[in-house]
């Protein structure tokens, strides 16, 4: 059953990944969109209906962060979750290709899967901060996700968290950083704890990353190109940290690749191009896709 899940679930990505020149079409119209604050995100209320801007492959201008919702299909939802965070420097998100493609394909593998919308903090002109800003978006997404676990059939023990390059600091951020809630807080979604139990990290930045992996770091994977010097260094060095610290991790570090690969359908690299079906076996192999 997984496997065949997994195969349909390839197939489905050189689909997406082919049928449109210079990307997916944006999001999916038919897919629920969350803002991550019903207000507006704090610092940023103001400008909360302010338009964002989207060319080609990148969306920039957002100031109302939001999580784009994909179910899997009735009757295969497994009970786990999984919040995407694109990369782009933090300049803008490459929405289409790290968000909406990893969360499509996770939704065929019975994952319900969250593609993050998140505030920009090296867009020319930002006013916003990689920590105070940023970082709290990725936190307030698992904690809503955990919050409303039930309307969505989730296992709250089962929430991951996926990170592209600077979506892989935020990721870090999320799973290195203190994710307590806060107990006295008058907003339920704040009082949830915002740490991942799962991390899984794609060619990520390096910002954020741990000098040392705690003994209750969440389970990781990993992946990136050899010939992509700073995320391969940065997955070498967390792989040593998790297995000093004794916790699972997997690690793909593929030959050549370089920086951006995706979901590898453009790649000439077999080894690329397959990349998706390691996730699904490790996510196999952990028992994240079996009904609980």
């Amino acid at each position: 059953m997984i496997r065949a899940k997994l195969r349909d679930a390839s197939h489905a990505l050189r689909r997406f990944a082919f049928g449109a020149q210079g990307g997916a079409p944006r999001g999916d119209p038919s897919a629920q969109v969350i803002p991550l604050w019903r207000e507006g995100a704090p610092g940023s209320e103001a400008r909360r209906n302010e338009p964002e801007r989207a060319r080609d492959w990148w969306v920039k201008n957002i100031h109302n962060p939001s999580l784009t919702v994909f179910l899997p299909a009735r009757g295969t939802a497994n009970g786990a979750a999984v919040i995407v965070a694109p990369g782009g420097g933090h300049r803008e998100l490459v929405f289409d290709a790290e968000g909406v493609a990893p969360a499509r394909f996770l939704a065929q593998l019975g994952v319900t899967a969250f593609a993050l919308k998140y505030r920009l903090a090296h867009e020319e002109g930002s006013t916003y901060d990689l920590e105070k800003d940023a970082g709290a978006d990725i936190r307030r997404a698992v904690r809503l996700v955990r919050t409303r676990a039930e309307e969505w059939g989730l296992d709250r023990s089962r929430i991951g968290v996926m990170g592209w390059s600077a979506g892989g600091e935020l990721a870090a951020m999320a799973a290195f950083r203190s994710g307590v809630g806060d107990a006295r807080s008058f907003d339920p979604i704040e009082r949830a704890s915002a740490r991942p139990d799962f991390l899984v990290l794609v060619y990520p930045g390096d910002y954020a990353m741990p000098d040392e992996v705690p003994a209750d770091a969440p389970q990781a994977f990993f992946v990136a190109a050899s010939d992509d010097d700073r995320p391969a260094s940065t997955i070498v060095s967390l792989w040593e940290k998790y297995r000093r610290a004794g916790v699972p991790a997997e690690v793909h570090l593929f030959a050549e690749g370089q920086h951006a690969f995706n979901m590898g359908a453009r790649s000439s690299s077999r080894a690329v191009r397959d990349w998706p079906a390691r996730l699904g076996d490790w996510l196999a192999d952990r028992r994240l896709l079996s009904r609980r």
